[in-house]
């Protein structure tokens, strides 16, 4: 009687945590890495109504090779559809997996959020690894108030902690990080200016969140921003209403670098339309580490121009890196094809800049061309930043640019 009731204890053990219990297999998915990805992590995804209505909370993924299966971390999200994410470190060729039903194992998410004084922190390998101030900042005591701000990355640190941006330098105290403020901006008759915030034209500030989310594969804040103008005649009117979403995937086994994705989902907040100008800069602009300088940093694109020729060249990514102390790092800037004007035009600083070579990197869409922007009409930009330490290539950025822009199909086959 007692042999049974242990056999009968270890039975309700492994079903309550799924050991020894085999898996009902619902799909089958086959991915194919058709170049080599460096050893990067490589985000990938699949339409999950497609496969089955089996409940998020009852799923198992695994990855297969030959006889063997391992468990793996997944998420799903929902924005009208169910989608299936889940991320690969192999190097080329096909991968199998399993999507099963089974009892759901428990993972910590991979980044972890904090949200202290206004500011969104983006967590992992016991450091910081990004901040999103929401609160309004203002800049150093007696300086002119009108350089406040919301709405902008600070810091942004390497794996190992260290800044990669810096705000409210004394050479430009509108300079806020890592933010996408556009300064030649026509509406209604007049022509604004929201990144040169001492000219009192206009600015871009936080709303409210629509979402933030924790998960096993990435953490995510979604943000409402507006585009302001300050009229002449007196008030404000918000210009364009921007949907911000910052996506962080890291993993715990490869803590020297993380994968963030910066999309700007813009449209207009009136029935006035917005002509963004022709200027030499506006978008996402990137103010570097005051660590770094001409000497101890340096600058590669994707058409193998340097930090001298960089500026006002196309790329689809920009590696800007440096020494960080005794340690090295930095970021792969990525543009997604569909942007506007992509492959894009960069603003580089030159290196004199201040007399050391302060860094600035911009990938600018206007800045050999305008946009306009038309009411009732949505207007998307995406970009990646591969934050990493160590030094990296042109090999690496190129890949992880690839498998950013044409991420792998996934073919998958249901079973029933």
């Amino acid at each position: 009687m007692r042999n049974k009731s242990i056999r009968s204890l270890i039975v309700l053990l492994c079903l309550l945590t799924g050991i020894g219990v085999r898996a009902q297999k619902l799909a089958t998915f086959s991915v194919n890495l058709n170049i080599e990805t460096q050893g990067l992590l490589i985000p990938l995804q699949t339409n999950l109504d497609e496969l089955t209505s089996v409940a998020d909370s009852s799923l198992a993924l695994f990855e297969v090779n030959g006889k063997e299966r391992r468990e793996i971390p997944f998420q799903v999200s929902s924005n009208g559809k169910r989608v299936l994410h889940w991320m690969t470190k192999s190097s080329k060729g096909k991968l199998i997996y399993e999507l099963a039903e089974k009892t759901a194992t428990v993972n910590q998410p991979a980044v972890t959020l904090s949200d202290k004084d206004g500011m969104l922190g983006f967590n992992a390998f016991d450091k910081n690894l990004l901040t999103y101030v929401y609160r309004t900042w203002y800049p150093p005591s007696g300086i002119d108030t009108a350089f406040k701000k919301s709405g902008f990355i600070h810091p942004l640190n390497t794996p190992h902690g260290q800044a990669l941006t810096r705000i409210n330098a004394p050479d430009h105290y509108h300079h806020y990080g890592l933010w996408d403020p556009w300064t030649e901006l026509y509406f209604e008759g007049d022509t604004v200016d929201c990144w040169n915030l001492k000219d009192r034209k206009g600015t871009v500030r936080f709303k409210n969140f629509v979402s933030v989310a924790e998960g096993n594969i990435y953490s995510e804040y979604q943000a409402v921003q507006e585009h302001v103008v300050f009229k002449k005649t007196g008030g404000e009117k918000v210009m364009l209403n921007e949907l911000q979403t910052v996506r962080v995937y890291a993993d715990p086994a490869s803590p020297d670098y993380y994968l963030m994705d910066y999309t700007i989902h813009l449209n207009c907040a009136s029935e006035s339309p917005v002509t963004l100008l022709e200027y030499r800069y506006g978008g996402l602009g990137w103010r570097a580490t005051e660590a770094w300088n001409k000497d101890n940093s340096m600058v590669l694109t994707s058409e193998g121009k340097n930090r001298k020729q960089a500026d006002g060249s196309l790329a689809r990514w920009c590696i800007v890196q440096g020494q960080l102390g005794d340690d090295y790092g930095g970021a792969v800037m990525m543009s997604y094809p569909a942007n506007y004007n992509h492959p894009e035009p960069l603003r580089i600083w030159p290196e004199d800049m201040n007399g050391r070579g302060d860094m600035f990197a911009n990938f600018s869409p206007t800045k050999n061309k305008s946009w306009l922007l038309q009411p009732g009409k949505e207007y998307l930009l995406r970009y990646r930043f591969l934050v990493f330490n160590g030094k990296y290539d042109a090999a690496k950025a190129e890949a992880a640019w690839q498998y950013f822009a044409h991420p792998p199909a996934v073919n998958s086959n249901v079973n029933h």
